[in-house]
C-alpha cells in the first residue's frame, strides 16, 4: 500500500510541475512563482523526468506556432495518431536536438549556474539518482514504481494530451488548430485534458471554463497564491 500512496503523490507532484511551472509558468508567462517554489519544480522535474527546461518550453512554444500544421513538433495531424500518442516521447527528443529551434523559441528560461552546469549538462543524472532512491526504499519493486515514473509524462503528456488532445473530444470554441478537451475533469494530468480551452487563450493559467470543468492545476495555484508563493502575471502592478 505505502509504494502504491508513494506511486500516486510523486507523479502528482510531477504533472503538477509540467503543468504550472513548464506550461502556464515559463512557456506562457502567465505566472510569476516565489523562488523557493521555482527551484523545488525545476528540481523535481530534473529528478523525475531529465527535461531539460528550455528544451521543453522552445518545443511547446513551436508546436502553438505551428499548431497542426507542418513545423508543429508533435501534431497527430502531422505525424499520425498512433505515433503521437505512443511515440510523441521520440518526436519531442528529436525536436530538442534542433539548438537553433531551442534557442529561438526558448528564450527567457532560467539560465543560473545550477541550470547550465546540472540540471541542462546532467540531465540524466537526476532519474539515475530516483533510481537508486526508490531501490533503497522498496527493494526491487522500486525498479518497477522508477519505470512507471519514466513512462507518466511521456505517455500521459507528450502521448495522450499532443496525440488525443488534438483528434477527440469536444470544443468550447473554435481555434485556427484542431484541439479538444478530452475530459471536463483535469485530475489526473493537472488539468491539461482541457486542451481545446488553452488554445482559445493559450496566457490564461487557468484552464476549465465551463461550471461542470474541473481544472486541478487551477486549484493548486490558488492554494500557492494563497500562502504568497506564486502570483498571476496580471496582479502585478
Amino acid at each position: 500500500m505505502i509504494e502504491l500512496v508513494y506511486l500516486l503523490t510523486a507523479t502528482h507532484i510531477t504533472i503538477l510541475c509540467v503543468t504550472i511551472f513548464l506550461h502556464r509558468g515559463q512557456a506562457h508567462r502567465g505566472l510569476i512563482f516565489h523562488p523557493i517554489l521555482s527551484h523545488f519544480m525545476r528540481f523535481w522535474l530534473w529528478l523525475t523526468t531529465g527535461m531539460v527546461t528550455k528544451q521543453w518550453v522552445a518545443i511547446h512554444r513551436k508546436h502553438h506556432r505551428y499548431s497542426d500544421l507542418n513545423g508543429d513538433p508533435h501534431s497527430p495531424h502531422v505525424y499520425g495518431f498512433w505515433k503521437v500518442l505512443f511515440k510523441g516521447a521520440l518526436l519531442y527528443h528529436e525536436a530538442s536536438k534542433d539548438k537553433d529551434m531551442v534557442n529561438t523559441y526558448g528564450v527567457g528560461t532560467p539560465s543560473d549556474w545550477i541550470e547550465h552546469n546540472i540540471y541542462s549538462n546532467h540531465s540524466r543524472l537526476g532519474i539515475g539518482i530516483l533510481f537508486l532512491f526508490n531501490i533503497v526504499l522498496f527493494g526491487w519493486i522500486g525498479a518497477l514504481i522508477w519505470g512507471i515514473q519514466m513512462i507518466w509524462i511521456p505517455f500521459w503528456a507528450a502521448g495522450v494530451i499532443n496525440g488525443l488532445g488534438h483528434w477527440w473530444g469536444y470544443q468550447n470554441g473554435e481555434t485556427r488548430d484542431l484541439s479538444r478537451n478530452i475530459s471536463p475533469f483535469g485530475i489526473i494530468i493537472g488539468g491539461e485534458c482541457l486542451h481545446n480551452n488553452h488554445h482559445l487563450e493559450p496566457s490564461n493559467p487557468k484552464l476549465s471554463r465551463r461550471w461542470f470543468e474541473f481544472d486541478v492545476g487551477w486549484a493548486w495555484l490558488n492554494l500557492f497564491r494563497f500562502l504568497k508563493l506564486a502570483k498571476l502575471r496580471t496582479e502585478l502592478s
